[in-house]
């Protein structure tokens, strides 16, 4: 019922958002004629409720070209592996030089791996990226089976294999987890494509250390709770029709109302924005809320087994977490490097969430384990904007020079 009573509610305000657009199509016409308060008003308005509510579809990437060296140079996307749960994509630049190989773990939680754009362009200038780009599990056929835990530890190793002995992995957020563990996994069986180096920024890997609000809320039900009250099924209008799944509306949801004021404040800024013509302001705020309001469905096996194993029950640390079964030995790590980034004002992953990583690799030596902490930035800034492209990143390039 949750599902539908959300679709029901889309189907009912698209005639009012189709009108708008409309309607701020004329508007635009007249108003480049004639400029006056009532129709700047108006086109406010209307591109306001035109923008309303959520989209499902991936996002573009948009990196045409970046700067390599003193020349500009062209990027495509080119997909390498192709599951039904999510692609291997890579960044392909034009280019002859062999550069360092990095796989980018994005975060399966309720936005698509395009979150991570400015990540990506980032460090596209001085390596080969790849990126986990993970699908809306509503566009997934039920025939497909379940995504679980275990699945997503196992597209990630997949994923490494793909790119071959000595590539390097950086992991954002949730998926420090899985990604610890896949190299874990990848070192126990002495797999030949375990990377040389891995990067967790931001990510959960002892919740019991300074536990944030997102982690009280994880904590704070039974799981009959979450699978009773945020599980429902994908309508039959879907590719994926009868799967079970976590919302992506219902993360959002739970995100935005952490910090309503602050988004409501944004979108009046908004409208004071288009109001008085200042568009490239305007703009800025439009691309976040683009990419912010563009939601993927997760399965449910992989949402609650997160919530679960993860948040309530801190498997990892505890040295409880298995993988098909088998324990999952993080003293097994011995040949990839360790660099763990955390944010000074991190309200989803608190200070010494990442950090605990170095404890538990107890057979990496000193020199291969690295750990910063970013002053002035919160959970976004780790991985995304002026700070992160000035400061951490020279951090996770060198970690990589310094192991390829």
């Amino acid at each position: 019922m949750l599902y539908l009573a959300y679709q029901a509610h889309a189907d009912l305000v698209e005639p009012a958002k189709t009108l708008a657009r409309s309607s701020l199509a004329m508007l635009g016409t007249w108003g480049s004629q004639v400029n006056v308060p009532i129709v700047r008003n108006l086109s406010a308005a209307y591109e306001l409720i035109a923008r309303a509510g959520l989209t499902h579809a991936r996002p573009e990437y948009a990196i045409p070209a970046v700067t390599v060296g003193n020349r500009e140079v062209e990027v495509t996307e080119e997909p390498v592996l192709a599951l039904p749960f999510g692609t291997l994509l890579r960044f392909k630049k034009d280019i002859d030089l062999e550069q360092p190989r990095v796989l980018v773990v994005a975060p399966l939680s309720g936005h698509f791996a395009t979150l991570l754009r400015n990540t990506v362009r980032t460090l596209l200038p001085d390596h080969d990226v790849y990126i986990t780009d993970w699908h809306n599990a509503r566009d997934v056929s039920a025939d497909a089976g379940q995504f679980g835990f275990d699945d997503y530890i196992a597209y990630v190793i997949r994923f490494l294999e793909a790119l071959g002995p000595g590539a390097h992995l950086v992991a954002v957020c949730q998926p420090c987890v899985q990604a610890l563990a896949a190299v874990a996994v990848m070192a126990a069986d002495g797999n030949a494509a375990q990377p040389a180096s891995m990067t967790l920024m931001a990510g959960p890997i002892d919740t019991r250390v300074n536990p944030t609000k997102v982690n009280k809320l994880a904590t704070g039900k039974p799981m009959s709770w979450f699978e009773r009250n945020l599980i429902a099924r994908v309508p039959w209008k879907y590719p994926g029709a009868g799967r079970r799944v976590y919302p992506g509306f219902v993360q959002l949801t739970a995100f935005v109302s952490m910090n309503i004021n602050r988004h409501y404040n944004a979108h009046q800024e908004l409208y004071e924005h288009l109001r008085n013509g200042e568009h490239e302001k305007a703009q800025v705020i439009k691309t976040f809320y683009d990419e912010y309001f563009a939601v993927l469905d997760l399965s449910a096996e992989f949402y609650l087994e997160t919530v679960q194993w993860v948040f309530q029950e801190a498997r990892l640390p505890k040295g409880e977490l298995t993988y098909r079964g088998a324990p999952v030995d993080l003293k097994a790590i011995r040949k990839t490097a360790l660099l763990t980034v955390e944010g000074e004002r991190d309200d989803i992953c608190a200070l010494g969430q990442t950090a605990s990583a170095h404890d538990l690799c107890t057979s990496l030596r000193p020199h291969m384990k690295r750990h910063h902490m970013q002053a002035g930035v919160g959970h976004y800034g780790v991985f995304s904007g002026r700070k992160w492209e000035g400061q951490i990143y020279p951090l996770v390039r060198n970690m990589i020079l310094a192991s390829d």
